[in-house]
C-alpha cells in the first residue's frame, strides 16, 4: 500500500452502517480511503503525510444530492438573493431593500425559490405593496414555489408587460380593475409563465458565470456536499449552457462531483433531441468528477405532470403514451439510463404501462432508470417499479409545500407523501435530494430534518412514526443510496477502504443533537477525492482560496448564500389583523397549520 497522503485522526467516524464507531482515524491516498483505525495509523506514516486533528468532530461520507439543478443554479447563483432559512419576512424585505440599492441598472434583484411563507414568523408572503416600497426603481422578481412570482412595477416595465400583453397558455398575468398588470404572475397550472419571464432578465457574462459557479459549489461544500446529479431543467440547453461547467472540469476546478442528465427543451421534437445526443455522447462519458448520467428528467412534454399543489392534478394528454414510448424505446435500445419527473400516481400508472410494453419488446435487462418525486405513488405501482428494476429519487418538496398539500388532499394523504418507508421496505433503490433551487432550498440538512422529523420548514407534522426515518437511514439515502442513481454504487457513499475519499467533518454531531438543530449543521471540513475543498472554524486555514465574488454588486458577496445564524435579526412586527378576501386565487394564503389545525392570518394578496 502506498504511504498515505493524509491522515485524519481524533474523530468520531461514521464508518459502521453510517453511524459513529470506535474508529477514530482514517488514511487517504490517491483520492481513496486506504485504511481505518485509531491513532496507530499515525505511527507508521512518513513525515510527508499530512495530519489533521479532527478535535472529536463527527465525520460522515460526503453528501450526494440525487436531484438538484446545480449547473443552472451555478450560472445564476451570484445574481440571486437567497431567502433560504430567513426566519422573518421583516428581515427578508430588509435584505431585498438593501440589495435593490446596490444593484445597478439594468440588473434585477432575483429571489428564486428556497423559501416558503410558513418559515417566517409573520406566517405570510410579502405583498406587492411591500415589494414596491422596498425597491421602487430596481426590477424585482420573487419566485414562490411553482405557483407564482411577484414582480414590482420596475420589473413589469423591464418585462414589457402592459394592459395589452395577452396571458400565455397555462399562465395568468393578474390585472387590476382597469386591466393593468398588478405584478402577480400565476401558474395555472403550468409554471412556464414564471420561468419564461425569469429568462427575460439580464445574464452574467461568461467570466462572472464561472465565478458564480465556483461560489455555488463552495456553498454546497460548506453544507457537506461532495456529489450531485444534475437533473437538467427548463432553459438549460445542451451543450451551450454547459460551457462553464465544462471549462471548470477542464481546469480541474470542480469541487463537486457532477453527473448530469440531458433534458429536452423542444416540445414535439423530443425524439430528435435524444437521437442527436445519442450520436454525439454517451452515458458515463467523462470521469468520476464530471460525466454524462443519462436522459431526463423531461423525456416528453406531454408527460409533464405539474407539481403545483395549489392547482388540481393535471390530466395528461392522450398523446402521452405514443410520444413517451417512442423516446423510451430509443433510450432502452441505446442503453441510456433515464429518469422521469412523476408526481402523481395516476401519471405513474400510465408511464409504467408504457415502460412494461417496451420491456416486452426491448428488455430493460438491468438498465438503470428511475422516477423523480413520486409523492403519491401507490404500493401497486411501487411493486411494478421494483419488478422493472427501477428506483425512486425523493426530494423534500413537501417540506416547502406540505401545508398546501394538506389543504388540498388532507392530512391522511399527506402522511405518506411520498411513502418513503414503504419504498425502502420493498427494496426499491431510493436516493434523497432537494430539487433545488426554484422551490426547495439546496440545504441538505433541511432535507435530512424533514426525513427524520416528518415536519415542514414551517413546523407542520406531516408524517407519523411509520413514515419517518431514523437518522442513520436518512443519512444513508443522502450518501450510499444516492450513489445508485449515477451508477456509482460500491464506489462512493460509505467510509470504507477502497471508497472514494469524499468526507464531511460536521459542526455538530448529527446523530445526537436535538431534532431542531439538524437544520443548522454545516461542514467544517469537506474533502472530495482526498482534496480539501472547504474549511471553516478550526479548519479555516486549510481551505483553498476562492476568487472574490463577481460582479461586485452580487448578493453572494454580502449574504453568502443560504441564511445562517448570526447575520442579524430585525425586530419582527406583530401579525396583521385578519382581513377577508373572496378571490379564490388567494384563499389558500389565508391559512397556516399547527398541531391543532388551521387558523386565519389575513390575506396576503395585493389590494386593488
Amino acid at each position: 500500500m502506498n504511504a498515505p497522503d493524509m491522515i485524519l485522526y481524533n474523530g468520531a467516524i461514521a464508518a459502521t452502517d453510517g453511524v459513529p464507531s470506535t474508529i477514530s482515524a482514517l488514511a487517504l491516498s490517491d483520492g481513496k480511503i486506504t485504511a481505518l483505525g485509531g491513532e496507530e495509523l499515525l505511527a507508521g506514516a512518513p513525515t510527508a503525510t499530512r495530519r489533521i486533528d479532527l478535535k472529536g468532530h463527527t465525520v460522515i461520507p460526503g453528501l450526494n444530492d440525487s436531484h438538484i439543478h446545480v449547473i443552472r443554479g451555478g450560472l445564476n447563483f451570484n445574481m440571486e438573493l437567497r431567502w433560504d432559512g430567513v426566519s422573518s419576512l421583516a428581515l427578508a424585505l430588509r435584505m431585498l431593500r438593501e440589495q435593490a440599492r446596490r444593484t445597478p441598472p439594468p440588473q434585477w434583484v432575483r429571489v428564486i425559490g428556497g423559501w416558503t411563507e410558513f418559515q417566517f414568523a409573520e406566517r405570510r408572503m410579502p405583498t406587492l405593496e411591500e415589494i414596491n416600497a422596498a425597491a421602487p426603481d430596481t426590477p424585482v422578481f420573487v419566485l414562490h414555489l411553482y405557483d407564482r412570482a411577484f414582480v414590482n412595477r420596475a420589473g413589469l416595465r423591464a418585462l414589457g408587460y402592459t394592459k395589452e400583453t395577452p396571458n400565455p397558455t397555462g399562465g395568468e398575468i393578474q390585472r387590476d380593475r382597469s386591466g393593468n398588470p398588478t405584478g402577480l404572475l400565476i401558474a395555472k397550472p403550468n409554471a412556464l409563465i414564471l420561468y419564461a419571464s425569469l429568462a427575460k432578465g439580464p445574464k452574467l457574462g461568461f467570466d462572472d458565470q464561472v465565478n458564480s459557479t465556483r461560489h455555488f459549489m463552495r456553498e454546497l461544500n460548506r453544507l457537506g456536499l461532495t456529489s450531485c446529479i444534475d437533473a437538467g431543467g427548463g432553459f438549460q440547453n445542451y451543450p451551450d449552457d454547459y460551457r462553464v461547467v465544462e471549462e471548470l472540469a477542464g481546469r480541474d476546478e470542480l469541487t463537486l462531483r457532477i453527473a448530469y442528465n440531458l433534458f429536452t427543451q423542444r416540445p414535439g421534437q423530443e425524439y430528435d433531441d435524444f437521437a442527436h445526443w445519442a450520436e454525439i455522447t454517451e452515458p458515463g462519458k467523462g470521469n468520476d468528477v464530471y460525466k454524462v448520467n443519462g436522459a431526463g428528467e423531461m423525456l416528453v412534454f406531454s408527460a409533464a405532470d405539474f407539481e403545483d399543489f395549489l392547482e388540481p392534478r393535471p390530466d395528461l394528454q392522450p398523446v402521452l403514451e405514443a410520444e413517451l414510448k417512442k423516446v423510451v424505446a430509443l433510450l432502452v435500445k441505446k442503453r441510456w439510463p433515464f429518469r422521469l419527473h412523476a408526481t402523481y400516481d395516476e401519471s405513474i400508472t400510465r408511464f409504467l404501462d408504457v415502460f412494461e410494453a417496451i420491456d416486452r419488446e426491448i428488455p430493460f435487462d438491468g438498465l438503470r432508470w428511475f422516477f423523480d418525486h413520486a409523492e403519491t405513488i401507490s404500493e401497486r405501482n411501487m411493486e411494478r417499479v421494483r419488478r422493472l428494476g427501477g428506483g425512486i429519487a425523493i426530494q423534500d418538496r413537501m417540506a416547502f409545500q406540505g401545508e398546501y398539500f394538506v389543504e388540498r388532499y388532507g392530512k391522511r394523504a399527506a402522511s405518506m407523501a411520498p411513502p418513503i418507508s414503504t419504498m425502502l421496505r420493498m427494496g426499491i433503490p431510493v436516493g434523497a435530494g432537494t430539487d433545488a433551487t426554484r422551490v426547495a432550498s439546496y440545504n441538505p440538512w433541511v432535507s435530512l430534518y424533514w426525513l427524520v422529523t416528518g415536519k415542514t420548514v414551517g413546523g407542520l407534522a406531516l408524517y407519523g412514526e411509520e413514515n419517518r426515518l431514523d437518522r442513520a437511514t436518512a443519512l444513508g439515502l443522502y450518501t450510499e443510496g444516492s450513489s445508485w442513481f449515477s451508477g456509482d454504487d460500491g464506489k462512493k457513499g460509505r467510509i470504507a477502504v477502497g471508497q472514494l475519499a469524499d468526507l464531511a467533518v460536521l459542526s455538530a454531531d448529527y446523530f445526537s443533537v436535538p431534532d431542531e438543530e439538524i437544520k443548522g449543521i454545516e461542514s467544517l471540513l469537506t474533502i472530495m477525492g482526498g482534496r480539501i475543498v472547504h474549511g471553516a472554524g478550526d479548519f479555516a486555514s486549510l481551505a483553498p482560496p476562492v476568487p472574490p465574488v463577481s460582479p461586485d454588486w452580487s448578493p453572494t458577496g454580502v449574504y453568502g448564500g443560504a441564511y445562517r445564524d448570526g447575520q442579524g435579526e430585525p425586530e419582527v412586527p406583530a401579525l396583521a389583523a385578519a382581513v377577508s378576501c373572496d378571490d379564490p386565487l388567494h384563499r389558500h394564503t389565508h391559512r397556516v397549520f399547527g398541531e391543532d389545525g388551521p387558523w386565519g392570518i389575513g390575506c396576503t394578496c395585493f389590494a386593488f
